[in-house]
Formats: structure tokens, C-alpha cells, sequence
């Protein structure tokens, strides 16, 4: 009986030891799931954007009209309807949706799998579906029509399903023996996106038609410029602020208060910020951050220009999908009046949405607006074109941080609009007011009105008085 004890405790030993192993191995060695996952896999796969497809428009018919055409050249001829051999199953209120010819004149395409094909314009078709649209798209590669096999938020997927298209081929050639049964995995069908909505509509100065008013109760702007010059160039919090104010100079404001006369003076100095003529360069270089709202993960998107270093455009949004990358971008290319110069370089990191938003940009625009996308990938420089432009990808990084240090004081934000005002703010002080060892420790960009002004609560003020002059100028042109 204790043999027999003994050996009872052995196998629990070992059953423990085996858990304890089966567990090690989930949590730190790669299985075979993770074989391709790009941040894991050893061979990095650069992410690129497929050729756009071809757009054909669909030109809607008259069957009537088709059959007078085609009596006129069969010599008077008619087309007849269409004799079935059995009884016709085609349902009596079937019409073809290209040029609405009745059930008479349909076949039934492919047996009892619900396609047919009009015998008078030769459309093929199961559904109407595809066309409540105007026009149709085509693989660049094969000339089939694309299929939609999903539906996101703000875009759809399509896909070219020809078995037969080069681009499938192509790439199911490059499949290894031994990765047969995980070709799946990889990309091998031409895919384009289709965005439901028009990212070149959105308004990206969400404030520009509100009217901003100073009416102040008990203090006067020189307070709210006090307000500015310690929450946002100190990085003094809004608890903090007050606090200051009361001690140093003997103002009782609430915090709230403070944050209130943050909120109001984004909306005056963004104007003046984002239309602001940078006259940037032709190297740009872009990355985003995040932040917390309430917890939760918000992106924030920086382009900047590499020579002057100023940021030309920013956004915070609360995904990391391709629209807002398309926003940023859209602010800063309006700097440069949408037309790309020669040797335009816009850099950035191996992240799909960049070049997604410069194809988006290529597809909306034409040739003018036709760049490259040059990625920087991963830490190390494996390869030349990293080597070359890691300096580049540094310096956004370097900003990411810097804007991280003042950020931190917050403890995150309330909402995504609080978020987005404190960022207006922030960039507004980092581009006019901040002084850069880069410029010989002056501002970015130097504005003589804000220059002359002397006292940063001063120059604050300036600032959204120009910002207040801007708003005018767009209201005039909008009315004009």
C-alpha cells in the first residue's frame, strides 16, 4: 500500500509539471499560429496597396429602343421572344435591371442557381443589386468585375474571385511546398477598398462658422492668457492653474473656469493655426500616438515638416483606421494647394493606413496628387532605404514624445472633443511660441504682431485675435 501511495503521488508530480510546461509554452514560445503574424515573423512583409481598379460606368438601356436597333440591322427583323422547351419558371414580374426587358425575352443562365441573361442587351445578372449604382468595378488584371465579400463602418471590400487572374497566379506561385496548407493566410486574391464615405466632403474646421465671443464677468483677457501660458506652457494641470493663479497673483478662478477659457481659445487660434502659410519643403515625415479618453485608447496623428519642423497636420480620432490618416493628410497637403511638388518624399512607418490614404488620394485627385509612401520599418535598419530615412522617423518619434510630457499631466481626457481642443492648443504653442534649440532657441515660425507682443500671455492674446481675423476672412468667402 505505500508503493503503491508513492507511485499515486509520482503521477500527480508529473500531471502538475506537464500543466506547468503546457502553459509556459502558450505564453512564451510561437506556435503555429502565430507563424505569420508580421511583429513575430522574423521576414518582415512590407505592406503594399494594389493597383486601383477600373471604373466602368454602367449606362442603363431601353429595351424597346435595342430591338428597333437591332430590326434595323437584321433587315427588318424582328427580335422574337424567347421559346422554351418546357414551361418557363421564370417568374412573370422579372424584369432585366440593365435595360428592364420583360421575362419573356430572359434565359435562365445557369439552370436553377438563380442567374439570368437578357436576350436583348446580354447582361448577365442575379440580383439588381450592382446596378443601383452607376458604374462597376474591374480587376486591373483580368478585366472581371469585382465582388463585394464585406462590409465594414466606412468602407467595403471587393474582391476579383477569377481563379484563372494573373495577379492570383502570380502570387500563388511564390507559395513554398511546405506552406501549402497555409496559403490561406497570405494575401493571394486582388482585394480594393471602396469608402462609403467621402473623406474629401468632411469639414476638417469643425469651429470655423461658431462665433467666439470674450465677455468676461470678473476678469479680463489677460487673466484667460494667464490661464494659457500656465496650463499649456508650463504643463500645469487645470487643478494646478487655479491653484497658481490664487497663490502668485491673488485671482480665485475654478478650474472649470480654466477650462473653459482653454476650450474657447482653440476655437479662435485654430483658424490661425491650420491656415497658416508654413511654406513647407518637400520631405515629410509622419507617425501616430495614443492617448486615453476615459480609459480608452484615442490615436493622435502628426504630420510634420522635416526641414522646418513645424507640424502641418494633426487629428485625434478615436480609431486608427485609414479616415483619419486621410484627414491629417488632407490638412497638410492643403499647405502646398494640392499639388504635389517635384521630389516630394513623405515618410512614414510600416503602418497599412498610409499608403491606403495615399492611394485614396491618387483615386480623388488624378496624377497631381501621385506620391509614394517610403516606410520606414521596424528598430533596426535592415535594409538601405531604412538606413537612409531613420533619421526622419526619429524626429516624429522625438515629437511624439514631447507632445507624451506635456500630455501627462492630464491624466487622459474626458471626450474626444476636450482631446482635440488641448491638442489645437499644444500645437498652436509648439509651432509660434515654443522656443527650439532647432531655430536658436526661437520660434518655429515667427510672426512679427506675435513677436511684438513681448509677455506670452500677451503674445497668447495676439494669437487669438488673429485667429479671430481668420475666422472672418472664411466666414466672408463662404457668404461671397
Amino acid at each position: 500500500m505505500d508503493i503503491i501511495r508513492y507511485l499515486l503521488q509520482i503521477i500527480q508530480d508529473l500531471n502538475y509539471q506537464k500543466r506547468w510546461l503546457l502553459t509556459f509554452i502558450c505564453r512564451y514560445i510561437p506556435l503555429k499560429q502565430w507563424a505569420h503574424d508580421d511583429s513575430r515573423s522574423p521576414k518582415y512583409q512590407k505592406f503594399k496597396t494594389d493597383k486601383l481598379p477600373e471604373i466602368i460606368p454602367i449606362i442603363h438601356k431601353d429595351w424597346k429602343h435595342l430591338r428597333r436597333e437591332y430590326q434595323r440591322s437584321h433587315n427588318g427583323r424582328e427580335l422574337k421572344p424567347i421559346r422554351h422547351k418546357g414551361k418557363c419558371d421564370i417568374p412573370a414580374d422579372t424584369r432585366c435591371p440593365c435595360c428592364g426587358a420583360p421575362a419573356e425575352y430572359l434565359y435562365r443562365n445557369n439552370g436553377s442557381k438563380g442567374q439570368y441573361l437578357c436576350k436583348v442587351c446580354g447582361t448577365t445578372f442575379a440580383s439588381d443589386k450592382r446596378f443601383h449604382k452607376n458604374y462597376q468595378y474591374k480587376c486591373p488584371f483580368c478585366g472581371r468585375a469585382l465582388v463585394p465579400v464585406k462590409t465594414r463602418k466606412v468602407f467595403t471590400v471587393w474582391k476579383c474571385v477569377n481563379p484563372k487572374c494573373s495577379f492570383y497566379l502570380n502570387r500563388l506561385k511564390k507559395i513554398k511546398p511546405d506552406e501549402e496548407d497555409e496559403k490561406y493566410e497570405y494575401k493571394l486574391h486582388y482585394l480594393y477598398r471602396e469608402f462609403t464615405v467621402d473623406l474629401f466632403k468632411m469639414k476638417l474646421d469643425n469651429d470655423s462658422n461658431r462665433i467666439a465671443t470674450f465677455r468676461f464677468k470678473k476678469y479680463d483677457a489677460n487673466i484667460m492668457g494667464l490661464c494659457l501660458t500656465l496650463h499649456v506652457n508650463l504643463q500645469l494641470s487645470l487643478r494646478k492653474t487655479s491653484q497658481a493663479l490664487q497663490d502668485l497673483y491673488g485671482f480665485r478662478v475654478s478650474h472649470q473656469q480654466v477650462a473653459n477659457y482653454c476650450k474657447l481659445a482653440a476655437m479662435c487660434v485654430r483658424p490661425f493655426v491650420d491656415h497658416y502659410d508654413y511654406k513647407p519643403g518637400k520631405t515629410w515625415t509622419a507617425d501616430e500616438t495614443y492617448i486615453k479618453v476615459r480609459g480608452v485608447k484615442t490615436f493622435v496623428w502628426f504630420i510634420m515638416d522635416a526641414v522646418s519642423r513645424s507640424i502641418i497636420g494633426y487629428r485625434a480620432s478615436s480609431n486608427r483606421s485609414v479616415g483619419p490618416c486621410v484627414l491629417a493628410m488632407r490638412m497638410a497637403f492643403n499647405h502646398i494647394k494640392n499639388i504635389i511638388p517635384k521630389g516630394f518624399r513623405f515618410i512614414a512607418d510600416g503602418y497599412s493606413a498610409y499608403p491606403l490614404a495615399a492611394q485614396q488620394f491618387l483615386e480623388h485627385f488624378g496624377n497631381k496628387m501621385k506620391f509614394k509612401i517610403t516606410q520606414v520599418l521596424g528598430l533596426t535598419n535592415d535594409d538601405a532605404v531604412t538606413t537612409k530615412f531613420r533619421p526622419y522617423k526619429q524626429l516624429i518619434e522625438r515629437l511624439n514624445r514631447t507632445y507624451k510630457a506635456s500630455y501627462r499631466h492630464t491624466n487622459g481626457f474626458d471626450n474626444l472633443e476636450g482631446a482635440n481642443y488641448d491638442l489645437s492648443l499644444w500645437v498652436a504653442y509648439y509651432n509660434f511660441l515654443r522656443p527650439h534649440k532647432h531655430a536658436n532657441f526661437k520660434s518655429l515660425n515667427q510672426v512679427p504682431q506675435i513677436e511684438k507682443a513681448g509677455t506670452m500671455p500677451g503674445k497668447w492674446q495676439v494669437m487669438m485675435y488673429l485667429g479671430q481675423q481668420q475666422m472672418l476672412k472664411m466666414q466672408s468667402q463662404t457668404e461671397a
